[in-house]
């Protein structure tokens, strides 16, 4: 009697074993689907953006390029550089930025320092008289005069002396000749490709550069801290010579800084303007060249045309600002929304002639709770530069639950 009843419990216990891992089976395979699921039950939030807080604070003018000649304008350190009517054309003494960029390759000079000296030799008086009586720009000298490197570079830059560019290339290169290939060989290696040199003074018609080769030359050479020590002087002292005044019109006034002008009858009035200005909490500087001006003394009408010209491009600036805590979209699911934005500050100052501004904002998708302060994207002004300013939650926010959404 014994047995059988032993037979039917150990059967018994078969049958709740495999009853009990069925159970289990379906619990771990009920959890398994859930969890598959638990995505899904809670949906990707979405998001409306609305880029009405972006502002501009003044509306933009047009560049005003001359009404004769050509002209070009320089923003290195916002990567602008525009030009009109550019052609090869003669440059008159603009020519002598080049001469003083060569020269300072070959004979290095720091501030303070004078560098090499050089004699006057009697080829010089009669190279002084020459120019003298053809009426180009010279600084009168002596026989035996002793004229450093400093002297003749600040006779070069601020009174425009051709005579001083002769004695330049004697004391640099040894003749005006070489100084002359030197000038041609470092205008090729720069991509100067409108700009050829004849002379060393730019007395010469066949001296000839475009606008845009010389607003690059004009950023170039001012890169060098003697170069700017020395365009910013209205006036310098020679040994013989004493003082003699700056030929670039406003230096010294508007914030002009420099650089170089030129003027013959060939050329006409031509002037290299470089004029710092304020770009939010920056100081840069820009480039305005005119060439070809016509009328006066054609030095007038030149500083003129590049004075108007660089205060257009000050003036035709836009001033984007993103105010802080101020919404530029809302985020959420169903209706139920939080808003968000920059919590800083934060401006941009552009040209239209550069590019258009373009703002593009990107969002993330949440699927659980969006916390105040949370990153939740970027807001990303692309053009010349590209600023991106993070974009956080002004408050919290929890997805529906499902027994909401099944509501």
């Amino acid at each position: 009697m014994s047995r059988p009843f032993s037979s039917r419990r150990q059967g018994f216990r078969g049958l709740f074993t495999r009853f009990v891992g069925m159970v289990l089976g379906l619990i771990v395979a009920a959890a398994l689907i859930v969890g598959l699921q638990l995505p899904l039950l809670h949906p990707l939030s979405s998001a409306k953006v609305s880029l009405v807080r972006l502002t501009a604070s003044n509306a933009s003018t047009p560049l005003a390029w001359p009404n004769v000649g050509s002209a070009a304008l320089d923003i290195p350190s916002l990567g602008v550089l525009e030009s009109h009517h550019d052609q090869v054309v003669p440059i008159a003494s603009l020519t002598k930025m080049m001469t003083a960029y060569v020269v300072l390759k070959k004979l290095p000079l720091g501030i303070g320092a004078t560098g090499p000296c050089y004699v006057v030799t009697s080829g010089d008086v009669t190279t002084y008289n020459e120019m003298a009586s053809l009426n180009e720009s010279s600084v009168p000298v002596v026989l035996g005069e002793q004229l450093c490197e400093i002297d003749l570079l600040n006779g070069l830059l601020v009174h425009s002396a051709g005579n001083f560019a002769v004695m330049l290339a004697n004391l640099a290169a040894g003749s005006t000749t070489q100084l002359i290939a030197d000038m041609n060989h470092d205008a090729a290696t720069l991509g100067l490709s409108g700009t050829h040199y004849a002379d060393v003074s730019g007395f010469s018609p066949e001296s000839v550069s475009t606008a845009l080769d010389q607003a690059k030359l004009a950023t170039l050479i001012m890169k060098s801290p003697l170069v700017r020590s020395i365009v910013l002087q209205q006036s310098v002292t020679l040994p013989v010579a004493g003082v003699v005044a700056s030929f670039t019109p406003f230096v010294g006034f508007d914030n002009v800084i420099g650089v170089k002008s030129g003027r013959t009858s060939e050329a006409g009035g031509c002037d290299v303007m470089a004029m710092t200005f304020q770009d939010g909490a920056a100081t840069r500087v820009l480039y305005a060249v005119v060439l070809g001006q016509q009328g006066g003394d054609l030095l007038g009408p030149a500083g003129d045309a590049a004075l108007a010209l660089a205060d257009s491009a000050v003036s035709g600036q836009l001033h984007y600002t993103f105010e802080a805590n101020r919404a530029v979209g809302v985020l959420g699911w169903d209706g139920r929304h939080v808003a968000f934005g920059v919590t800083q500050r934060r401006e941009v100052w552009w040209w239209p002639a550069q590019v258009h501004v373009r703002v593009h904002v990107s969002v993330r998708r949440f699927t659980s709770t969006i916390r105040r302060g949370e990153v939740v994207g970027h807001l990303v002004v692309h053009g010349v530069k590209r600023h991106t300013f993070t974009l956080r939650a002004f408050g919290s926010l929890s997805p529906p639950t499902l027994l909401q959404r099944l509501r």
